[in-house]
């Protein structure tokens, strides 16, 4: 009787541990599918990120070198850095399965970004120290204050889809990412403002004080960037 109990005993402590086996097996199946549709959306955020960001900085760098606008024309030069910030993270999301090689990408492409921004502060500096003390009048630009209006709603969606993303792959790429979408939204209000006050009051040297306004904030992104530093 006891042989029997003992063998009843084991079977049930066999059936427990396949039935526990089994579970674990079904949640991280899920829990890889789950990652899998995260990194794809991710994917899609950013080829969205590249066809707006080429879009936006083809309007702003030909509006702002028509009408000199050094604001303008940075603003632009920072859309086709976030088109290569884009790109870095489709292939960075492209092994997002290979936990080693997704690592060294994150790295990478924080660097990569951090050296674009870096080289876009020492421009948008130097251009507007140029117009300040030349007294470049730029010429109002309808388009500019247009781009930026828009800029101003499409951008913040854009940042808080990607933070959910980045949430849920822990991803500090993503986060970067997300937090440069965010630096475009401060650059277009600063843009807007600098516009705005050079067409309705002809304050000339409002869109080279925009545009000096942006070179430390573009710099500290650069420097966190090449430092490989997770901005989450």
């Amino acid at each position: 009787m006891r042989s029997f109990e003992g063998t009843e005993t084991k079977k049930e402590g066999w059936a427990s541990l396949q039935a526990w086996r089994t579970c674990y097996h079904a949640v991280m199946v899920e829990l890889a599918l789950t990652r899998q549709a995260f990194a794809k959306r991710g994917r899609r955020l950013e080829y969205f990120t590249i066809a707006w960001n080429t879009l936006e900085g083809l309007v702003a760098v030909i509006s702002g070198a028509m009408a000199g606008s050094v604001s303008l024309v940075g603003f632009g030069i920072d859309s086709f850095i976030e088109v290569a910030s884009g790109s870095t993270l489709l292939w960075r999301m492209s092994v997002d399965a290979d936990e080693q090689r997704r690592e060294r990408n994150e790295k990478l492409s924080l660097k990569i970004v951090g050296v674009c921004f870096f080289a876009l502060a020492v421009y948008v500096g130097y251009e507007s120290a140029s117009d300040l003390l030349s007294r470049k009048q730029p010429e109002h630009s309808i388009p500019g204050i247009v781009l930026a209006c828009v800029s101003l709603v499409v951008m913040p969606l854009l940042s808080r889809a990607k933070k959910m993303v980045g949430n849920s792959l822990s991803s500090a790429a993503m986060h970067a990412d997300a937090k440069q979408t965010d630096f475009c939204v401060y650059l277009s209000a600063i843009l807007l403002a600098g516009l705005l006050l050079n067409a309705g009051l002809g304050w000339w040297w409002a869109d080279p004080i925009a545009a000096l306004v942006m070179v430390p904030i573009i710099a500290k992104e650069g420097i966190d960037g090449m430092k490989a530093k997770a901005c989450c």
